[in-house]
């Protein structure tokens, strides 16, 4: 791959959730080894659940809903403490 791409390519960053690349991209991994998209948009997983690493599978959702559940069972006042 150059080190001056042809046209610039536009992410977007989404909290939570995937960088969005404008395709066609190649994305080179920590080992070395190299996955390629022709496809006019694809989504690079940024948590690491995804089971199609590194594009995203949507697994951030459901740590995200997870955690929205958890976070609302403590910090609501009105709840009662658990029974000992």
């Amino acid at each position: 791959m150059p080190n001056v791409p042809a046209e610039r390519r536009r992410v977007t960053v989404q909290r939570p959730g995937p960088l969005l690349v404008e395709g066609p991209v190649e994305v080179t991994s920590e080992d070395g080894s190299t996955v390629s998209s022709d496809r006019f948009c694809v989504a690079l997983c940024t948590c690491r659940r995804s089971g199609i690493y590194p594009w995203c599978d949507t697994s951030h959702r459901r740590r995200a809903a997870a955690d929205t559940r958890r976070r609302s069972d403590t910090d609501d006042p009105r709840r009662s403490p658990p029974p000992a």
